[in-house]
């Protein structure tokens, strides 16, 4: 019979969520979408899922990462965190594939003890209210890295900017290792953990497909293969 991996993806809203949902569906993959108003619980929200994707939205609350607030231009929810935060704790300990985009990187490095920057420059239009028009830079990914060998290493990429949050090595959890980083002011593009292979977060959108080298497209494939392989393994 056929397995069709089903991924839990986070989002404030449906709405939001859409974009993701069609790049895994597109691949042969079902989405689950779960938002705060949603969440029942960790294992409720596992059932019949084997993967997990954090995409972009609000900002993380800074007091998760022992901050106060340093700026009043963007929104946090906390609910949203606490689900999140949650469902990654979970993924982990039951070794289920997780793929962090945007937002969801950034909330990876807070779980995993690490801080942000509150406010960066030059990664997003200002004039670019509705994130239809984003500015685009270039991204190194590192030789040796599992991104790369997902995507290809040793090369310079031109993605999508659509933050203005993020983190640098100051900023980094110890624990994890920066896979790519922006060569022109440092800013780290990609996130994995040298103790658990099945995560991976990236600082670009690829659900925005056609404003990503192709190869970026291949996370969601990475993400579905690992998922499918999970869930053969709990029949």
């Amino acid at each position: 019979f056929v397995i069709v991996p089903n991924i839990v993806v986070t989002a404030t809203g449906p709405r939001e969520a859409i974009p993701y949902t069609t790049s895994i569906q597109s691949r042969g993959g079902q989405a689950k979408v779960l938002t705060p108003k949603s969440f029942i619980s960790v294992e409720d929200s596992f059932i019949s899922a084997s993967g997990l994707l954090l995409c972009g939205g609000y900002d993380v609350e800074p007091s998760l990462y022992g901050e106060e607030p340093k700026i009043e231009i963007e929104e946090t929810f906390r609910a949203r965190d606490d689900m999140e935060l949650a469902l990654l704790k979970y993924a982990i300990s039951c070794e289920i594939p997780v793929l962090g985009i945007c937002r969801g990187m950034q909330l990876i490095n807070v779980a995993f003890g690490g801080k942000l920057l509150q406010d960066i420059p030059n990664h997003r239009d200002p004039q670019d209210q509705d994130d239809q028009k984003p500015l685009l830079h270039s991204t190194y990914v590192s030789p040796g890295s599992r991104l790369g060998a997902i995507i290809g290493a040793g090369a310079i990429y031109r993605v999508n900017s659509l933050h203005h949050q993020g983190l640098k090595e100051a900023q980094r959890a110890p624990s994890l290792l920066a896979s790519a980083y922006s060569p022109e002011d440092g800013i780290i593009e990609a996130l994995e953990s040298p103790d658990y292979p099945l995560l991976i977060g990236v600082q670009c959108h690829p659900e925005r497909e056609k404003e990503v080298p192709k190869s970026f497209l291949k996370l969601f494939d990475w993400l579905i293969n690992w998922a499918e392989f999970y869930e053969r393994g709990s029949l």
